[in-house]
């Protein structure tokens, strides 16, 4: 494979895990006045809605942490563009369903058949980026799928709360569907999956197909070394605190510092644009400097006092420079993580990067709950028990190996 072709194939794949990141992104705006819409249209009591937001939040990912091993398993056996391609329908068919949903019904098939079908994409796609790619260059690459994701958690909240105010003075029911202005961004996300979706037909060679290069033929328990057990920790917390810290400081910012939502998205902006930014910098960069263990530790390191100082500051600036510092560490750890997890083993590659995700899912589901519920003790709990946390599993890295 010559360097256009490979530079044409990570391009595809990039592409993909944008647009796809992209349309769970533009739904964060949205999803709590179209849930109070759909909630209030069937005569629901007014004092579930924050019940069913949260439900429609956490059940994405529930669905996604049960079926990311199979799809990694699949691509193993069948071949990763297949996979992928499964994965853009099923997102295509979510926007859809949601757009045009008349019921809390339809909006709850919706999000589980999202996390059902696009839980294949984002580690199938690292697993293809790590077929295609060195060891030499693997954290690197990871870096650049990082950045994919980061940009489309970037832009599409924007992007959905533009949509979800243009003008359009539409309302056309047929059937069990229906559609007005809310609908505009969902159908929009799903426009461009199909486009991408046909990119990607037409355009995306396959890999070889993990399981017919394989020498031996292997057990189909999945056995965990230590060293793996680690990594997966790892990923863990930091997905867990990521996420708790997203819920979190959306709360703490309108009730404690009294910020506008302006003020709020702002801060938003700036942890995924640094972590977008950083990601490649440290990767490419990071390695004449550092090992790969002196980043995961300095980044942890980073990350755990950024959270802990954080309830203390009341200026803007401060705020916001501790943002900024607090997705720096997490930006020197994540693609490290990724790159160690890809290089356990060529053969299981989209398995051990299907747990991962896994464990991902797990944080993306815990953070959030335990980050309200430790919201009632007072809103120093979330942020210093989370940094806690971080700076004690600073510990494990002693376990990695270089």
């Amino acid at each position: 494979m010559d360097k256009k072709e490979k530079l044409n194939r990570i391009f595809l794949i990039l592409l993909s895990l944008f647009v796809v990141m992209l349309g769970y992104g533009i739904l964060l705006p949205i999803l709590p006045y179209y849930t109070e819409r759909l909630a209030l249209k069937d005569d629901l009591d007014p004092d579930l809605i924050n019940y069913h937001i949260g439900m429609l939040t956490s059940i994405y990912p529930l669905f996604q942490l049960i079926f990311v091993i199979v799809w990694g398993r699949l691509s193993d056996k069948y071949g990763r563009k297949s996979i992928i391609l499964v994965g853009l329908i099923g997102f295509i068919t979510m926007n859809l369903l949601t757009g045009l949903a008349t019921s809390l019904t339809m909006l709850y098939v919706a999000r589980i058949l999202g996390g059902v079908f696009t839980s294949s994409v984002i580690p199938v796609s690292n697993a293809y980026l790590s077929d295609i790619t060195s060891e030499k260059r693997r954290t690197k690459i990871m870096a650049w799928s990082g950045v994919a994701i980061s940009s489309g958690l970037i832009f599409g909240p924007v992007l959905g709360g533009l949509l979800s105010q243009t003008n359009v003075h539409l309302k056309y029911s047929f059937g069990l569907f229906h559609l007005d202005r809310f609908s505009v961004p969902f159908l929009f996300a799903a426009v461009l999956g199909l486009i991408v979706l046909f990119i990607i037909i037409k355009w995306l060679n396959s890999t070889a197909i993990v399981a017919k290069i394989r020498k031996k033929e292997t057990k189909l328990s999945v056995s965990f070394s230590r060293y793996f057990i680690v990594l997966l920790t790892l990923s863990f917390v930091m997905q867990f605190v990521v996420t708790l810290f997203e819920t979190v400081f959306s709360i703490y910012g309108k009730n404690e510092l009294e910020f506008n939502s302006s003020q709020v998205g702002i801060g938003f902006m700036l942890c995924g644009s640094v972590m977008a930014a950083l990601q490649p910098v440290f990767a490419t960069y990071g390695e004449k400097i550092m090992t790969t263990k002196q980043q995961i530790t300095v980044g942890l390191l980073i990350t755990g006092i950024s959270l802990v100082v954080f309830p203390f500051l009341r200026n803007e600036l401060s705020v916001y420079g501790l943002i900024i510092l607090f997705a720096s560490g997490g930006a020197m750890v994540t693609p490290n993580l990724l790159s160690s997890v890809s290089l356990i083993s060529k053969e299981d590659t989209g398995r051990n990067i299907s747990i991962q995700s896994s464990t991902n899912s797990i944080g993306q589901i815990l953070g959030p709950v335990l980050g309200t519920w430790l919201l009632a003790g007072g809103f120093y709990y979330p942020f210093i028990i989370a940094g806690s946390v971080v700076l004690i599993v600073i510990g494990l890295v002693y376990y990695l190996r270089q």
